[in-house]
């Protein structure tokens, strides 16, 4: 979804250095100096507005997290709520998921969420898909050993796709939801499109996978 011009968007980042980044590679393989405390690392790719980022980085304090998104206008967003309410253990990446391991070493994470991605539903665009293998050769390869991806999404074929793309790839599905409002799953914290879609009586699709592993 295309969302509209904040003014002075990318003045309010270029002056928040402390919250964000526009090239994190400099960070790579030291993240942990960008929070008060040495703590795991989680990152969601494709943050949207934050509402899920900000919300796990408030319920919990012992874990590190970063938002990273593309689009300024979406990003811009996270940034003026962490200027409203600072949260130590959230930081900002402006950058194109794509290209992680220019930004993370190797085993750095802890843990990836990925949150009502875009489906690109069209064959041709398959590998814009987040959940597409090349997608998660990135992601073994900055996570740390049988580090888990938590993924959600309403869209019932790019779960499908998913379930065969990760199980195919040779991860471990831990569980998996195909309805999670109706399934006695706790502490959910929900994203933006999660609160729409689930209001007008979409199920929300949710699995947990790790990666097996290194030898």
């Amino acid at each position: 979804m295309r969302l509209r011009n904040k003014p002075g968007a990318m003045a309010t980042i270029e002056n928040s250095p402390q919250y964000i980044l526009t090239d994190g590679s400099e960070w790579r393989g030291k993240w942990h100096e960008r929070f008060e405390k040495q703590q795991p690392l989680h990152i969601e790719v494709g943050s949207g507005k934050g509402q899920f980022i900000v919300g796990m980085a408030k319920a919990n304090p012992t874990i590190n997290y970063i938002a990273i998104e593309l689009q300024t206008n979406a990003i811009i967003s996270i940034l003026e709520k962490q200027l409203l309410e600072p949260l130590p253990n959230l930081q900002l990446l402006l950058v194109n998921g794509a290209d992680l391991d220019d930004y993370f070493a190797e085993g750095e994470v802890d843990q990836i969420y990925l949150n009502f991605s875009d489906p690109w539903p069209k064959t041709r665009h398959e590998k814009r898909r987040l959940t597409h293998p090349n997608f998660l050769a990135i992601y073994e390869k900055i996570a740390k050993s049988e580090a888990e991806l938590h993924f959600k999404t309403d869209n019932r074929g790019l779960f499908e796709y998913s379930l065969a793309s990760l199980s195919q790839y040779g991860m471990l599905l831990q569980e998996v939801w195909l309805d999670l409002h109706a399934s006695d799953f706790e502490d959910n914290v929900m994203t933006e499109y999660e609160e729409k879609f689930s209001q007008k009586g979409h199920p929300i699709y949710r699995l947990e996978a790790h990666f097996v592993t290194k030898k």
